[in-house]
């Protein structure tokens, strides 16, 4: 069903390149705008989760770099059926996770500093197969491409501003053109809104309650990440809120116009519905796979064996160790 839905989400944003490209600049606008659009599409599905990583400065760890960490996603791939993710770690003090990829095969997980610092193992297992739960789902597509078209919407308006007004043989629709593509610019993030179904976020917290086998666990963690991300700025989704839809709970705090991106369902909705899942019972309560071994004290990422210091400084942060660090 999500193929359908992305190939419908590519379908539409060609449909809308052509319709303006047409209106700017006749049959040759709209060839043109056939070829950027063609381009924008194959490189979003090859190339999406990458930008989205890259967005976020997110640095992919193994189970030498974090060993906890990353053994504790392989635990819950397994758990899942699911091959093992690329793993990432991300430096922000505000607690959140994402997931990311085309397919199971090519997906990435990434889970940020003050998720690892400020959560207990357990609901960091949640938080993770919650993600895995989207990958699972092949939800991780629709939400990857889905960023990539607000931006590439976005470029309409320059587009008909630098070609649609110039020129003695302009088409005569061109100013229709500019003004569709200045309006569609602004409703980007409305779009995106419809193509993200809010039911995606309810199915995922079930499937990941499912996986780690603790609904309260993912439900506490939930609480905790969305009391913590209302007064903790992250300044890479401020600078890219149309990836807002792609984290656990929207990172935005208001410092824009987050209500155009409100594609998450009420918090303590899905936390009333995990907690009434724990109550029909059938779980097995906590879910922690094997710690690592000891090793000798080394300064690497959280739950790597020590504290991780802030950006910018040199010193770690002996107030914010991760639970296992």
């Amino acid at each position: 069903m999500n193929q359908i839905k992305t190939a419908m989400l590519l379908a539409g944003m060609t449909a809308l390149f052509m319709g303006v490209g047409f209106l700017i600049g006749g049959r040759g606008g709209m060839m043109i705008a056939f070829l950027v659009a063609l381009g924008t599409n194959l490189f979003s599905y090859w190339n999406a989760d990458k930008l989205v990583l890259r967005a976020y400065n997110a640095r992919e760890v193994d189970e030498r770099t974090a060993p906890d960490f990353y053994r504790m996603v392989a635990a819950l791939a397994a758990r899942a059926e699911l091959p093992m993710p690329r793993v990432y770690i991300v430096e922000n003090d505000q607690p959140n996770a994402f997931a990311t990829g085309r397919n199971p095969q090519n997906a990435a997980v990434a889970a940020t500093t003050g998720l690892l610092a400020r959560l207990t193992p357990d609901e960091v297992a949640g938080v993770m197969a919650h993600e895995l739960a989207h990958v699972q789902n092949r939800d991780t597509l629709t939400m990857t491409v889905t960023a990539t078209l607000a931006g590439a919407i976005s470029m309409l308006g320059n587009f008909a501003f630098f070609f649609g007004g110039h020129g003695e043989n302009r088409n005569p629709l061109g100013l229709i053109g500019v003004l569709v593509a200045t309006l569609v610019a602004p409703f980007a993030a409305m779009i995106v809104q419809m193509a993200i179904s809010r039911t995606r976020e309810y199915s995922a917290d079930r499937r990941g309650a499912e996986i780690c086998g603790n609904p309260r666990a993912l439900a506490s963690a939930l609480a905790k990440i969305a009391a913590t991300s209302g007064h903790t700025v992250n300044m890479d989704a401020e600078r890219n809120p149309a990836t807002a839809h792609m984290f656990i709970i929207n990172p935005l705090n208001g410092q824009r116009m987050d209500g155009l991106f409100s594609t998450h369902p009420d918090t303590q909705n899905r936390i009333d519905a995990l907690l009434s899942m724990e109550a029909e019972g059938g779980f097995g309560g906590s879910f922690l796979p094997p710690r690592a071994a000891p090793q000798a004290p080394v300064r690497q990422g959280p739950w790597g064996g020590g504290s991780v210091p802030p950006r910018g400084r040199g010193k770690p942060d002996e107030g914010r160790r991760g639970p296992w660090g």
